[in-house]
Parts: C-alpha cells; sequence; structure tokens
C-alpha cells in the first residue's frame, strides 16, 4: 500500500497541487478547476484523479469533492467565454500566450464551433488539453449564455466524475500491477482522444 501511495504522489502530483489541497483541502481544488477550467496549464486530468483517490483514502468526501471540481471548473470556462464575447476575437488572439494555447489551435476550434455549436461545447469538456478552448469561439460567436453553461456543464459533469471514479476505484488500488496498468491505460487513452480531436476539427 505504501508503494502504492509514493507511486500515485510521484507520478501525478506537483509540490503547488500537493500545497494547496494540503494547506485549503476543498477550496484548493475549487481555484485549482477554476484555473484549469480558464485555460492556464493545471490539468483536470491531473487533479480529479487525485482528488477521488483522496476521497477512497477518506481526506474528502467524494461528492464535496465533486461539487468543487465542478463549481470550479464552470467558473473558469465561464471566464474564458465572457472574456471571448466582452473583448472578442482580435484581442484574445493577441494574448494568446498568456493561456499558453496556440492560435491554429484555436482557429481550428472556432471553425468547429461555427460548425456544430452546442455539440461542439458539449463534446469538447471531454477533449484533454483542449476542454477550455471551445469558450473562446462561443464567446466570439456570443453563443447565448444559457446554452453555452448547460452544454458546458453536461459535458464538464460527465469528465469531472470519470476522472474521479478512476481515481476512486483504481488509483486506490492495494494492488501496485492495477495502479501502474491504470496510470498507463489513462495516459494513452487522453493521447488518443487529443490527437483524433485535433485531426478532425482540423478537417473540419
Amino acid at each position: 500500500m505504501f508503494q502504492t501511495i509514493v507511486l500515485i504522489q510521484t507520478i501525478f502530483s506537483t509540490a503547488y497541487i500537493n500545497g494547496l489541497l494540503a494547506s485549503y483541502g476543498y477550496f484548493g481544488l475549487f481555484w485549482m478547476m477554476v484555473l484549469e477550467g480558464a485555460s492556464l496549464p493545471i490539468p483536470s486530468e491531473i487533479i480529479a484523479p487525485i482528488a477521488g483517490y483522496l476521497a477512497a483514502k477518506g481526506t474528502f468526501n467524494f461528492y464535496i469533492a465533486a461539487m468543487a471540481i465542478l463549481a470550479g471548473n464552470m467558473v473558469g470556462v465561464v471566464i474564458d467565454y465572457v472574456i471571448g464575447y466582452v473583448v472578442g476575437k482580435d484581442v484574445v488572439y493577441k494574448h494568446l500566450h498568456l493561456f499558453h494555447i496556440k492560435k491554429e489551435n484555436i482557429d481550428a476550434f472556432d471553425d468547429w464551433f461555427n460548425r456544430n455549436g452546442g455539440f461542439a461545447v458539449f463534446v469538447s469538456r471531454m477533449i484533454p488539453v483542449l476542454r477550455g478552448l471551445i469558450s473562446f469561439p462561443a464567446g466570439f460567436a456570443r453563443m447565448p449564455f444559457k446554452k453555452f453553461f448547460i452544454y458546458s456543464l453536461i459535458g464538464s459533469a460527465i469528465w469531472d466524475i470519470v476522472l474521479m471514479l478512476f481515481g476512486y476505484y483504481l488509483l486506490s488500488s492495494s494492488n501496485l500491477y492495477i495502479a501502474m496498468s491504470s496510470i498507463a491505460l489513462l495516459l494513452l487513452l487522453f493521447y488518443i482522444i487529443y490527437k483524433t480531436a485535433i485531426k478532425k476539427t482540423r478537417k473540419a
């Protein structure tokens, strides 16, 4: 069991995330997901599984942690939507470096959004790395806020809960082989989803 805990902490954690969780608990989860939802480089692919793992160990209540994660996520995506809505494409494009976003990626998602609307928002919430990108095109197009929020909420809830369940049931396993295999499988799945999404949006 100790070896499994050390492995999880080594592979999945950073000093920043560990420090926030240790100091602020649910509040830390919330604010990390605000930053993640606002397209800053703090991945939900790390935060949510860790939260699920800690819930399995009794550090967090699973349901409270899930609500903190989803609430923070939604605050973050709304921030990006408002930025896109209020300041427009030209200003956002001049400051993409602040979000660590490549122009060609957001161009692809902008085109994809224009073709698919609400469906693009929903699906994008379940694509690693690119989850926050769709908020900007939705804002550029001035998509009705209620519609944007509902599609984002459903997609984000599915994504966050699946990742938490992954951490809760697999990363908390006392079997080191299961934990390591689960990590490898999850990383492979993320890579495939990401590459497929980039390829399809650029061809759309």
